[in-house]
């Protein structure tokens, strides 16, 4: 089995928080056996380790960037407390509610509405990291998922902060756009999902507390699963050669009955897996090229500009002139806060 890594830069993100609050980092890196200098991917386990060897130093399972210490032991009270909700929006409510009695700033609240489900961020305090809101939605979105069994696709992320130098990882992590500098930190999927009900027990979860947060740093990113290896296929092919689902089964020697299950017990189905790409695609050649939009639709499988105008609205709630021009602002900043 492949083993599941931590890329360099999500360690750099989680070393400079510990510096910022004064974390002595190299005996906690040497406690778990992992060098004072990180170049490399390190395992998922090997993450998991240090985080706890953090929260057992710090008392605090979120590093410090919370108005108050998570205190060690309120993830495992978490999960305990969301086994008896029956839906995964009965379950995000309390847990919400929770992480706001533990940690008090930054808090969660769900709204829904027009189809999508958003989990928007209050904060009282001073403006956060973006580690700080990506651990929060790290722990929030990884429960959940782990609670209805399956990966939760994620439509967007807005970040109220300005973009990290380690902010491209931060797309790659998520599997959707991720937008900073907005008016406020919201992450965003279906309604639909809230839905499900909720399927584990008091056994799943003393295995589930076993391996996290290794678990749900690796499990539920967007590049695990069957639907990674169909995102492999595709990557292989131009968007406008992607074969029918059924072409597509057939060269998995899978039924399409079969594969279409499992997609769905990941979250997903082969036309989101598509349309999330050609949104990627899209996104990466507004960010570094400056083809025309029409070349671009062509490129990336739609027959006409307006229909991929139209797509693009819908992916991001904006135009590509507008996200091309919003893009440029955000590498510009990142440049930026990589030299200073």
């Amino acid at each position: 089995m492949q083993r599941r890594m931590i890329a360099p830069c999500f360690m750099d993100d989680t070393l400079e928080c510990l510096r910022r609050h004064n974390v002595e980092v190299e005996p906690l890196l040497a406690s778990v056996g992992l060098p004072p200098v990180i170049s490399e991917p390190i395992s998922a386990e090997q993450y998991g380790a240090l985080w706890h060897a953090v929260a057992q130093a710090m008392d605090d399972e979120f590093f410090g960037e919370g108005a108050r210490p998570m205190r060690a032991g309120s993830f495992a009270l978490l999960c305990q407390a969301l086994l008896t909700t029956e839906t995964l929006e009965h379950a995000l409510r309390r847990g919400l509610r929770f992480l706001r009695a533990v940690l008090d700033d930054p808090h969660g609240e769900l709204t829904v509405g027009d189809g999508l489900a958003e989990i928007r961020l209050s904060d009282s305090g001073p403006l956060r990291s973006a580690f700080a809101y990506r651990t929060f939605w790290i722990i929030v979105h990884g429960v959940n998922c782990w609670l209805v069994g399956r990966r939760l696709p994620i439509r967007w992320v807005d970040f109220k902060c300005s973009i990290p130098p380690t902010g491209s990882d931060y797309r790659l992590f998520f599997g959707a756009p991720v937008r900073f500098d907005q008016p406020e930190s919201r992450l965003v999927f279906d309604a639909e999902f809230l839905k499900l009900p909720v399927i584990r027990d008091a056994c799943a979860l003393r295995e589930f507390l076993r391996k996290a947060p290794a678990n749900i740093l690796v499990r539920y990113r967007h590049d695990e699963g069957l639907s990674a290896a169909i995102r492999g296929r595709l990557h292989a092919t131009a968007p406008a050669s992607w074969p029918s689902f059924e072409r597509l089964a057939a060269g998995m020697r899978m039924q399409a009955p079969t594969l279409r299950r499992r997609l769905q017990s990941e979250g997903q189905s082969y036309r989101s897996i598509k349309d999330e790409m050609r949104r990627a695609l899209a996104m990466e050649a507004l960010l570094n090229g400056s083809r025309s939009v029409a070349d671009l639709a062509a490129d990336i499988g739609f027959s006409e500009p307006s229909a991929f105008h139209r797509a693009f609205h819908k992916w991001t709630g904006k135009s590509p002139a507008l996200f091309r021009r919003e893009a440029s602002s955000e590498v510009d900043a990142c440049d930026n806060a990589s030299a200073n």
